[in-house]
């Protein structure tokens, strides 16, 4: 699908499950015709039933409900909360459900990793939060830093037609039963052309192994060639590829403040190791590094100038780059900009720690220049090295299948 710009939307941004997950629930309840939801984790925790309680009710008052989920970020919801939300009349997507030989999946790289809602094709949100406790402050040292953000106004009609594409790609129904999907689907929840309601321009940009291979990552780099005040990205899982390294250390070199939030506290080692490797190249250049040191951070939005952001599922990572299925929205609204500014801004004066150039060097050694230079050279030729992974057309399964089919097969 060919991404357009489109006038007139508002976009309120939510931190983390405090904020997202009331107002999804919210809109779920309030939906008339139809719940659209793509998500990487789903979780049988005190969010995934709440979530399972929302779309039950939905199912039950004639809402027709699609949840798709992936099959690696959620492989163990039990039978009994899938049933519960295929009895109630939910349609419940296992995306890339397997085959697993010896319960590992061949192509556990490639995933869905969207995070989409769309409500009646009305209100929509888009971001990095999954459905699981650990999006909530209360699960401890380990719960998330996340943002989402919950959208009206044009801009809905074209996530409502991306989520649907995505339900008709990846069927394993025979063409006739897709074309009558596709036929009641028209019938019943046609998005109209949404009243313009704010003033934020806006674009739905995806990543997929066919024809977006490289959209998101380009339009980081075209807002970065860009900047002339400032940049500020905050990214849980920071290992881009070398042309974005070389944007940053450009802008930073002619002026332009450049801010990367990164993962101090990690919730998987690697992730520090490899971010921490490329330091010394972009704190030279004058880009600040500074690491969230309060708990994981798990964001992926970013800010640049007075005008340009983006939110959305797609980490700045071998994985999210080249590899996995992404969805974010850019926005280019002063308002947003300044407000997502503010909160960003709040991260590094509380809960950052700052990484100096001095610090990466007095702290380096031979044995640090030689993981630096390794990782500074690997991240010219990952984007060709995932080219030789297979690639498979996405496919999705009904739930309740691919439990009985793993069932039969015990």
């Amino acid at each position: 699908m060919a991404a357009r710009w489109t006038d007139g939307n508002d976009f309120t941004l939510l931190e983390n499950g405090e904020q997202f997950y009331p107002r999804v629930f919210e809109r779920i309840d309030q939906a008339q015709r139809e719940v659209v939801i793509e998500t990487f984790i789903l979780f049988e925790d005190k969010v995934g039933l709440a979530l399972q309680e929302h779309l039950v009710n939905a199912a039950r008052r004639g809402v027709q409900v699609d949840l798709t989920i992936d099959g690696w970020g959620s492989p163990d919801l039990s039978p009994r909360f899938i049933a519960a939300l295929v009895e109630a009349g939910a349609r419940v997507h296992v995306f890339d459900p397997g085959p697993r030989p010896f319960g590992w999946r061949p192509n556990m790289l490639r995933r869905m990793h969207r995070k989409i809602v769309v409500v009646d094709g009305e209100v929509a949100f888009i971001g990095g939060i999954n459905y699981s406790a650990d999006h909530l402050g209360d699960f401890g040292p380990e719960a998330k830093q996340d943002y989402s953000v919950e959208m009206r106004g044009p801009i809905v009609a074209e996530v409502h037609r991306f989520a649907h594409a995505n339900l008709d790609a990846g069927s394993r129904h025979n063409h006739a039963l897709r074309r009558l999907w596709r036929w009641r689907r028209k019938l019943r929840h046609k998005p109209e052309d949404l009243p313009k309601v704010g003033t934020a321009r806006a674009l739905l940009v995806s990543r997929d192994n066919s024809f977006h291979t490289t959209d998101i990552e380009r339009q980081y780099r075209v807002a970065i060639r860009s900047a002339r005040e400032r940049i500020v990205i905050a990214n849980a899982y920071f290992f881009p590829g070398y042309r974005l390294i070389r944007d940053l250390r450009r802008a930073a070199r002619r002026g332009v403040d450049v801010r990367l939030i990164l993962q101090g506290m990690p919730d998987m080692a690697i992730v520090k190791v490899g971010a921490s490797a490329l330091y010394s190249h972009l704190a030279k250049a004058g880009v600040r590094i500074y690491e969230y040191c309060e708990r994981p951070l798990h964001g992926k939005v970013a800010l640049v100038d007075g005008e340009w952001s983006t939110v959305g599922s797609s980490n700045l990572d071998p994985l999210s780059l080249s590899l996995n299925l992404e969805a974010n929205v850019i926005i280019r609204d002063r308002g947003f900009n300044e407000h997502l500014h503010e909160r960003l801004d709040w991260l590094v004066q509380n809960h950052c720690k700052q990484i100096t150039f001095e610090e990466v060097e007095r702290e380096g050694g031979v044995l640090n220049l030689v993981r630096s230079f390794v990782a500074f050279h690997l991240v010219r030729l990952y984007p060709m090295l995932t080219t030789w992974l297979p690639r498979h057309r996405p496919r999705l399964e009904a739930a309740m299948a691919q439990h009985l089919a793993h069932e039969a097969g015990r």
